[in-house]
């Protein structure tokens, strides 16, 4: 996977002249602490950078439009003392940055023996943070708010998962998806709108022949088909029948062939996500296997039968959970078993669901299809790792996006699955597999989704305030009625919000 430079916050404390230059000194020097406390936390992702204090509108503006321009993921705003809101209009207005407002203060407890008036003077967060939130809510500032001191584990760890979310909204406004041939026929769910998503998580969505990536393919050096296959042996379990050899190695190597046809394609292309589509496969002998899910494991998105929404969520997903133990998958719902009280949920794919998640080390293995009318596909098989993890989707719901999230426990498949030669997971919904069902369909949501042991429900809520798009949860509280009312309450809100 190629390596990034790591991501920057910017913090930004606010203050007014009217101190004097004494008490601005202070106020700089504790802001500093603040901030290296953030930076120096092992949950926050990111750089944390120190931006001097701001004290002026000028200043506010500047920094506020710089943050973007100079490549920050986000800022984090303090009101160290008082700092008159009326000053931050501009800036905020000019704001194109994912905000987390900060109240804290620079001491833990109050000295209450020594407190005097040029110590109040110094420690007035508590009101000054209400002035800062007022003009916030007063401007419709999409934020989030973390109160309490940054030594406190649960600060950091909520300033992290904004953190994560940052980086996620960062790399969606960015991102470029190619899509290999269109969408599977008369399917609905995998459709939407391409040019409300670029307005309004900024990725670009194109089509490109699937022959031009058979080009790719075929150009592909025996040399670096020799080398990826010695990969795969080093790094997996792989079948007799596979290995060189056996009698089905060129299978192997056409796989080999078809994951640096890939790479290079979307390399050169700067694409970070795509989607393939078993009905349009162009001049493809094998709907590529192995090479999507070790496209995936290195932080590519991928959707199925040319589902870019998916595809979408799943880079974007992975680009969040960077660091994190845990990993992130396209997933689709495939069957049940409806043991009253004991349901779980069998999810898999065709062949495309990423090693990141897996219990051990998968085998490499190459079994029919039985759909797509090609050359049997060479794909990693293996059980996912047992934990809490949450399943989101995204639909288009005609006039706007909706995100939609269950909270699960993938657990170890009751019994083996010898039959079954691909990769899956096996969980248990939250609250119940009979309310989970109920409620996702109610509320319309797709078939394919991501399924993530990395990032959790707090990191999606920061994610949907910055792309200002609806998300409903379903977890451990969710009741069938209620989750009902809170779609139809979404529903009106966001009608209203678009204006007329």
């Amino acid at each position: 996977m190629a390596t990034h430079p790591q991501p920057e916050v910017w913090f930004l404390t606010g203050s007014q002249p009217l101190y004097g230059e004494d008490t601005l000194r202070q106020v700089a020097e504790q802001s500093r602490q603040i901030a290296a406390l953030l930076d120096d936390s092992p949950d926050i992702p990111a750089r944390v950078v120190w931006k001097p204090v701001l004290t002026t509108s000028a200043d506010i503006l500047k920094v506020c439009r710089d943050a973007a321009g100079q490549g920050a993921v986000g800022v984090i705003a303090w009101m160290h003392t008082f700092s008159p809101a009326k000053m931050w209009i501009s800036g905020l207005d000019a704001l194109r940055t994912p905000l987390l407002h900060l109240h804290t203060q620079a001491n833990v407890l109050l000295p209450w023996a020594d407190i005097d008036m040029d110590f109040m003077n110094l420690n007035q967060a508590a009101h000054g943070d209400r002035e800062f939130g007022y003009i916030q809510t007063r401007l419709g500032v999409a934020r989030k708010t973390v109160a309490g001191h940054v030594s406190d584990p649960r600060v950091a760890q909520r300033v992290g998962a904004w953190t994560r979310a940052a980086i996620g909204w960062s790399a969606m406004r960015s991102l470029r998806l190619a899509r290999f041939g269109d969408n599977m026929r008369d399917v609905a769910v995998t459709e939407g709108d391409k040019v409300e998503a670029e307005l309004r998580f900024g990725v670009s969505v194109n089509t490109y022949g699937v022959n031009d990536l058979v080009k790719a393919v075929d150009e592909v050096a025996d040399a670096q088909i020799d080398d990826l296959v010695k990969e795969y042996d080093d790094t997996f379990r792989v079948v007799a029948e596979l290995r060189p050899g056996g009698e089905r190695h060129e299978s192997l190597r056409y796989a080999a062939r078809q994951e640096i046809g890939l790479r290079t394609f979307l390399e050169a292309g700067g694409f970070r996500a795509f989607t393939s589509n078993f009905e349009d496969l162009g001049g493809l002998r094998q709907l590529p296997g192995i090479a999507v899910q070790r496209l995936m494991a290195d932080g590519y998105g991928f959707g199925g039968e040319g589902d870019w929404k998916t595809s979408v969520l799943v880079h974007t997903l992975k680009a969040m959970s960077v660091g994190t133990t845990g990993g992130t998958s396209f997933m689709e719902d495939y069957t049940y078993d409806l043991t009253p009280g004991e349901e779980l949920i069998l999810g898999a794919h065709m062949l495309e669901v990423c090693p990141t998640i897996a219990a051990g080390v998968p085998n490499v293995e190459i079994h029919p299809l039985g759909i797509g009318g090609r050359e049997d596909p060479v794909r990693l098989v293996f059980d996912a790792e047992p934990g809490p993890a949450v399943v989101l989707g995204l639909a288009d719901m005609g006039e706007r996006f909706r995100l939609v999230a269950n909270e699960v426990d993938v657990v170890p498949p009751p019994q083996p699955l010898p039959r079954l030669p691909v990769a899956r997971a096996v969980w248990r919904p939250r609250p119940s597999m009979p309310t989970s069902a109920e409620s996702w369909i109610t509320a319309g949501a797709p078939h394919h989704t991501v399924l993530s042991q990395a990032v959790g429900t707090e990191e999606l809520h920061d994610l949907a305030e910055m792309a200002r798009t609806e998300l409903v949860v379903i977890d451990a509280d969710t009741e069938p009625r209620r989750f009902a009312d809170e779609l139809r309450w979404n529903q009106a809100y966001y009608r209203l919000a678009r204006g007329f």
